[in-house]
């Protein structure tokens, strides 16, 4: 954890300039990359001797108007500044705790039959591993590729980067491929715990010099919505919306629905997957895909 600390606000120092800081610099021969920690120290308001500590891991106890100062001065985005605080966080909690937090509710009926009343949209339930746990029949056809694998569940990460039909499936796959990285990093500064993001993060930097190399680099992101650019083996190219609903009843849980602009093409290939669907009856698709 202290290592998970360390280099995260280490790599978030060394990207900041001291004129990007607003600070004066003199001479031309640094020898730190970006700031020193004396000058984080000093834009943030905090002691050197304290700042050296924050960051050497013991982010435990610090408070949240530490965090924020730390946030500004390093000039944090909404995800990093939450990752600081989950990271913090987790420093403050014992290990027994976080573990039985990790646990992963089951998809409950009710929001099976909320999927399964979306026949327009594509949706699906996932969880903070980025496992698929349950889907609509669109929402499952939207991603048949991914069901291809027989490991189940389904997990986007493990496709973006152990499949290579990935980078034909995502337009962007550069794109697809940090921010499934920087989901999991996220996720695993929530709860540096969960034995299963763990075991998942292994296989993946085992088997994956592109994951190794962009886990490194400590980007987090927040999923919320935005747009989704996806070459369909089946009709072809979608320009999708989609938007995350979190799921207050069931903590890690989340749904993304994606719609199409009204009349457009896409919405004209989501109609025509409709209908792959219903007539695909190569594997029947389970009320829920559970771990």
């Amino acid at each position: 954890m202290r290592d998970e600390v360390r280099d995260f606000l280490a790599s978030r120092r060394s990207r900041i300039t001291p004129e990007q800081a607003g600070l004066p610099v003199y001479g031309g021969n640094r020898r730190v990359k970006g700031l020193r920690r004396e000058e984080l120290a000093m834009l943030a308001g905090v002691s050197v001797d304290y700042y050296t500590r924050l960051e050497r891991g013991h982010l435990g106890g610090a408070s949240d108007s530490v965090l924020d100062a730390i946030a500004r001065a390093l000039q944090l985005d909404e995800a990093e500044t939450q990752h600081l605080f989950d990271l913090a966080r987790a420093a403050g909690s014992a290990p027994a705790r976080a573990r039985r937090r990790s646990s992963q509710p089951r998809v409950r009926a009710s929001v099976q039959a909320m999927l399964d009343a979306m026949t327009g949209a594509p949706a699906v339930v996932r969880n903070d591993r980025l496992d698929i746990l349950a889907s609509n029949p669109l929402g499952r056809a939207l991603y048949s590729e991914l069901y291809r694998d027989p490991v189940r569940p389904a997990n986007h990460a493990r496709f973006a980067f152990l499949d290579a039909r990935a980078r034909d499936f995502w337009v962007d796959w550069e794109r697809a491929a940090n921010d499934t990285v920087g989901v999991l990093r996220a996720a695993a500064g929530r709860n540096p715990y969960d034995k299963a993001l763990t075991a998942l993060v292994g296989e993946l930097s085992t088997r994956s010099e592109d994951f190794r190399t962009r886990w490194a680099t400590h980007h987090v992101h927040l999923h919320l919505g935005g747009a989704k650019l996806i070459n369909h083996p089946v009709v072809g190219r979608l320009e999708l919306m989609y938007d995350t609903l979190e799921l207050p009843a069931d903590p890690g849980l989340t749904m993304l629905v994606y719609t199409a602009e009204p009349a457009s093409p896409s919405a004209d290939a989501l109609t025509l997957l409709a209908s792959w669907a219903a007539s695909d009856s190569s594997e029947p698709a389970p009320a829920a895909d559970r771990p």
